[in-house]
């Protein structure tokens, strides 16, 4: 994940519906290489950025035989888009309408899109109110429901106190973590995992995301059942899909993994072994996974 090389992606810029400033990352091989595929749109998760999909994005931009325009977008408040000073703005309907206003502004017609974990119900709200979009979807642990116990996780650690004072210690913190859940990540792997979740500040990791959105997950109501996106999931029935989980993950169930296969009945499974929420698309047998969907699209 370290992506100190910018010559690597063009830095795009656009603006949202509502004025905010908003950030891209377009990996754009030569248009006579790409000529006939559409492009890979990626989503990251709920405090993720454009970082977690570089690795992934550099394969997919320089595949010798079918390269492709990637691009990544970083969600209003997170990496390098503008924090939204109405922090209500920070809900699923408003981000897929950043999501629809990127692809406006970056010349995408139809794309095959990568969700990771929130970035994939952003997907379920775009299978509704534009499916046009949609060539091919690949979840990233994701589905249109979500196991109560691990949004309780999420919400636990991005609202924890503890601040690492070098990145030494937030390899180190994060390894902590998520180390039980995640025993296919080598040491070089958790470094890279820091430097996608932080940002440098005087030399000090900083949590790269407006804090409001791990603090509205307090104010969520566990008692109570969690609203599904089951409608907006029938919506996919029409595409390829491929859904990968995390053998070990907290969020997406098995039983709602099979609920998902029940309802489309050309969805492919794929098992991140080894890892938990969310998988690291570069990791192990996933991008072969990945390369081989994609090989069936247009």
């Amino acid at each position: 994940m370290p992506d100190t090389n910018t010559s690597d992606f063009q830095e795009r810029f656009y603006i949202s519906s509502d004025g905010l400033r908003l950030y891209a990352r377009d990996y754009r091989p030569d248009a006579a290489a790409t000529a006939g595929r559409l492009p890979v749109v990626c989503l990251p998760g709920l405090t993720r950025n454009t970082r977690d999909f570089h690795p992934l994005a550099l394969l997919l931009s320089r595949d010798r035989t079918a390269p492709r325009r990637v691009i990544a977008l970083d969600s209003r408040g997170r990496g390098n888009s503008a924090w939204d000073e109405n922090k209500a703005n920070y809900n699923l309907a408003a981000e897929a309408g950043d999501v629809i206003a990127a692809c406006v502004e970056l010349g995408v017609e139809r794309a095959i899109f990568i969700g990771t974990s929130r970035g994939g119900l952003i997907l379920h709200l775009i299978a509704a109110a534009r499916p046009d979009l949609l060539e091919a979807v690949i979840l990233n642990d994701i589905g249109p429901a979500i196991e109560v116990q691990g949004l309780m996780q999420i919400r636990d650690y991005l609202n924890g106190n503890r601040k690492p004072a070098d990145w030494k210690e937030a390899a180190a913190i994060l390894k902590e973590i998520h180390g039980a859940s995640f025993a296919a990540l080598k040491e070089q792997d958790w470094h890279e995992m820091a430097l996608a979740l932080y940002r440098d500040s005087s030399g000090r990791p900083v949590a790269d995301f407006d804090p409001a959105i791990a603090e509205a997950l307090k104010s969520v109501d566990f008692n109570q059942p969690l609203p599904d996106l089951w409608a907006q999931f029938d919506r996919l029935s029409r595409l390829p899909l491929l859904l990968i989980r995390g053998a070990n993950s907290p969020l997406l169930s098995k039983e709602i993994a099979d609920e998902m296969a029940r309802r489309h009945s050309g969805l492919i499974l794929h098992i991140a072994e080894e890892q938990g929420h969310a998988p690291f698309l570069h990791l192990g047998a996933i991008p072969a996974a990945v390369q081989a969907f994609l090989a069936d699209c247009r």
